[in-house]
């Protein structure tokens, strides 16, 4: 069993799909449909098995997909530990990023870092915040940039907090709000609950949705249009000065905020690329004030 079968394995068991795996690992249908029988015959078992919806592991393929999925972890550990071994910042820089960060705060951090250490290879995946935590800790990724509040055991950062506002294009007030046009937008659920809990602290009747959008960046293009009001935390409006803004507060005046953390494993930072990193961060954040 070579390297490249443990890819194949773990692909095809995150896939559920023979044609969707071999189109991301840019092989041929039969050639991933061959590679699977050799293994099966390799260790004299059935890995998966083939019916009209597609296929399912059996026992013993998902444990061989364990197998495989331990044994590309350590080869990757492997490469950041010879790669240590020199004290030399280089190697491959896995990152777990929020999708807000990742648009609104990452490409300026990277160019910068990436200037001060060109050896580095970044490697970035966006994605909720709930699996980039899980994502981190079975260090599949070394650092997760997420937004909330999350039980995370090991260390963390806070990179940033803002504040939560209803946005508009015109002047509105807070008692007409359930009779006026609401933009929503897919989120995550740490923000979704906070807002519906300030929601139903206020007011006894459900907000007028007027449109579901996609996205936030999408429902602030439409509350800038003047189609409704939207509810967004502020790093959505950057210095969007032709927008009127209530700043969400708690029933006891206290304004609602919402945190960005770096999140990492304590036991990585051996590792020179994963120090030099972490710190980056933290000294950025001493040079400026966070967002408000």
């Amino acid at each position: 069993m070579e390297d490249k079968d443990w890819l194949i394995l773990e692909t095809l068991h995150n896939e559920q799909n023979i044609t969707k795996a071999a189109a991301q690992l840019y092989i041929s249908q039969p050639a991933l449909t061959y590679r699977v029988q050799q293994l099966e015959k390799e260790f004299g078992i059935k890995i998966v098995n083939r019916g009209r919806r597609g296929i399912q592991f059996t026992a013993q393929g998902e444990y061989l997909v364990k197998y495989a999925k331990e044994m590309r972890l350590q080869l990757r550990q492997t490469k950041e530990h010879l790669w240590n071994m020199d004290n030399k910042v280089t190697g491959i820089l896995r990152l777990g990023v929020a999708s807000n960060i990742a648009t609104y705060i990452l490409p300026a951090i990277l160019k910068r870092f990436l200037e001060q250490y060109p050896d580095v290879e970044v490697r970035v995946m966006t994605d909720w915040s709930s699996d980039l935590v899980h994502s981190v800790y079975s260090q599949h990724m070394h650092i997760g940039m997420i937004r909330g509040d999350y039980d995370w055991p090991d260390d963390k950062h806070l990179m940033m907090e803002e504040n939560i506002c209803i946005v508009s294009k015109h002047e509105i007030h807070l008692h007409d709000l359930p009779n006026l046009p609401r933009i929503n937008y897919k989120t995550e659920p740490s923000l979704q609950n906070m807002i519906d809990l300030w929601w139903k602290e206020r007011y006894s009747q459900p907000p007028s949705i007027a449109m579901e959008v996609d996205k936030m960046e999408t429902g602030k293009e439409m509350v800038l249009n003047g189609l409704g009001y939207a509810i967004l935390p502020t790093i959505v409006l950057g210095g969007q000065e032709d927008l009127y803004k209530i700043n969400l507060t708690s029933k006891h005046g206290v304004p609602l905020k919402r945190k960005s953390w770096m999140i990492y494993k304590k036991e990585s930072l051996y590792l020179s690329l994963m120090k030099e990193f972490v710190d980056f961060i933290k000294n950025l954040d001493s040079e400026a004030p966070r967002r408000r």
